[in-house]
């Protein structure tokens, strides 16, 4: 491999150790490796964190290891989005795994070749590994462009890197100008939803730091490379993630990661594919009038308070079966 990577740990230390078995296989010239400090309420997490940071720090291979390592948390926002610009304040390109998103082989040389072929092609902006709609979708390429820039394994360029804001301070005057939907291809689904998520993420509503970065290549006009197969598994669902708590959904379980071949086949041109966006609109961010429906209630006060105490009971009773 030639490409630095950054890896992205916190307290997880069964994934961490997948995560870096494939990581040590493929054997990057430079590691960087960015650790959140444990949450203070949290029993035996300083213990865990302290695991996690041995194991993702164990190179035994040709390779310059650099570290941050935080002794208070900071939490996924900030931990993050700061781990990412450390990384890119010091590489000009390079990939970034977070410890439960474990890539197969092909990631590697795959990132590898786009990050060189797109270097200096502003209108990319992000090298994807995931793609949830591979049962759905099958290009006749190796990859394709899309709007969504799935983050479950990616690579980048400090170019590209350079347009995020956490804070999102861009948001007000583009959402004026109806920014959104410049690319919603005519649809006010689409264009409803991302206008109230990026509101709520400028407002500090929702506690992340994905949303900013695909504002950031909405804004700026940067399209995703997505593989034709999906490439990396997340590791992450269940009762420790911290924002995916729920069981695996059905588009992750069969969005089974498959080999890419090498040398892969371009695309003939740079456009987005508005059939896979389609398909990625309805069946991975639901999309639809009912799921609108069912946003728009749980809005509603009555309806948050169902909403809460049903949520409460399974996890009481995800906790009892555990």
């Amino acid at each position: 491999m030639r490409s630095p990577i950054l890896f992205l740990v916190f307290n997880r230390p069964d994934t961490t150790c997948q995560v870096f078995e494939a990581i040590r296989a493929a054997k990057p010239p430079k590691l960087y490796v960015a650790a959140d400090g444990p949450r203070l309420n949290r029993k035996g997490e300083r213990e865990r964190c302290e695991e996690v940071r041995q194991i993702a720090t164990a190179v035994d291979w040709d390779c310059e290891l650099k570290t941050l390592f935080h002794d208070e948390n900071l939490g996924c926002k900030m931990g993050v989005s700061g781990g990412i610009n450390w990384f890119f304040d010091n590489e000009e390109e390079g990939v970034i795994l977070e410890d439960d998103v474990l890539p197969i082989q092909s990631f590697f040389p795959y990132c590898d070749e786009l990050l060189e072929r797109y270097r200096q092609d502003e209108r990319v902006g992000v090298i994807s590994g995931c793609n949830l709609i591979s049962k759905r979708f099958e290009p006749h390429e190796s990859y394709f462009f899309s709007h969504y820039n799935h983050v479950w394994g990616w690579a980048s360029w400090r170019r590209a890197w350079q347009h995020y804001d956490v804070t999102m301070q861009a948001w007000p005057e583009w959402r004026d100008e109806n920014g959104v939907r410049s690319i919603s291809d005519g649809s006010s689904l689409f264009e409803s939803y991302w206008r109230e998520t990026f509101e709520n993420v400028f407002l500090g509503r929702i506690d992340t730091w994905d949303y900013q970065w695909t504002f950031a290549c909405w804004r700026i006009g940067m399209l995703t490379v997505l593989p034709a197969s999906n490439q990396t598994h997340n590791l992450g669902f269940g009762l420790e993630a911290t924002h995916t708590t729920i069981d695996t959904p059905d588009y992750v379980q069969d969005s089974i990661p498959m080999l890419l071949n090498i040398p892969m086949r371009h695309p003939s041109s740079v456009k987005c594919n508005i059939k896979a966006d389609k398909l990625i609109s309805r069946y991975i961010v639901h999309l639809t009038i009912f799921e609108d429906l069912k946003r728009k209630l749980r809005a509603i006060p009555f309806f948050v308070k169902i909403n809460n105490l049903l949520q409460e009971l399974n996890m009481k009773n995800n906790f009892e079966n555990f």
